[in-house]
Order: structure tokens, then sequence, then C-alpha cells
């Protein structure tokens, strides 16, 4: 089988050797990401935006990988304020309300910045 690493660009991809996604046959992995645009947090204060902004950016990420949201079949969430689940679930059931993936909502201690509200990773498998 071949491998795709999905990279996009951002200079940590080759500070810590990883890239966003790798699709080898029909699985997809997306790697932790965190809300950034243009090298800015988004809202530091609004976790549902974060939430948001990164499942927007994945979704271009999977369209890259050939696949789509409805693809995916697990999400792992990890926040630093587990009380404000109910913001990131909104968020979280605009995308996936009808597809339904089996997900985890981790509260951690911090994240790589602390303006980071919310990290999620992705798992995603196509129909061979």
């Amino acid at each position: 089988m071949s491998r795709q690493n999905i990279l996009t660009g951002s200079p940590w991809e080759d500070k810590m050797g990883y890239c966003r996604a790798v699709r080898i046959g029909n699985i997809i992995e997306v790697s932790g990401t965190v809300a950034i645009v243009d090298g800015e947090t988004v809202k530091k204060d609004d976790i549902y935006a974060q939430t948001h902004n990164i499942l927007t950016r994945v979704a271009d990420v999977l369209q890259q990988a050939g696949a789509s949201m409805s693809d995916v079949v697990r999400t792992r969430m990890f926040t630093t304020q587990i009380a404000r689940w109910e913001e990131i679930a909104q968020a979280h059931g605009a995308f996936f309300g009808e597809i339904k993936p089996t997900t985890g909502i981790y509260e951690v201690s911090a994240l790589i910045s602390p303006d980071y509200l919310i990290e999620i990773e992705f798992t995603a498998v196509l129909s061979e």
C-alpha cells in the first residue's frame, strides 16, 4: 500500500517531524489539530469558535486525502476546560449530527499553548 502524507505548511511539521494527516490504503489518521488561522489563535476565549475552526480545517485536509467528514469514524477531543463541553458538543454536532462517529472528550492540564482551549484528532476509513 502506498502512503500519502498531507502537509499544511505549518512550521511545526518540519520542527517536530510530522504531517497533518497520513493516508495508507483506506485509513486516514489526522494529527491533533488546534484552532489557528494565519498563525494566530482563533478567538482565545471562544471554545465553540475554536472547535468549529478545527472541524472546518480538517474537512479540507480530508478532502486532500480523497475523503470527507462522512468517512470519519472516530474523534478524540482534548480540552483544558471540560466544564464547557456543551459548547464543544454543539460545534461537533453541527458537523457530525448525522454521521455520528465514535468520540471521546478528555480534560487535559494544558495544550501546546495556553491560548488553545481544544485539540482534536480524527480517524477516517474509506469504503473499499
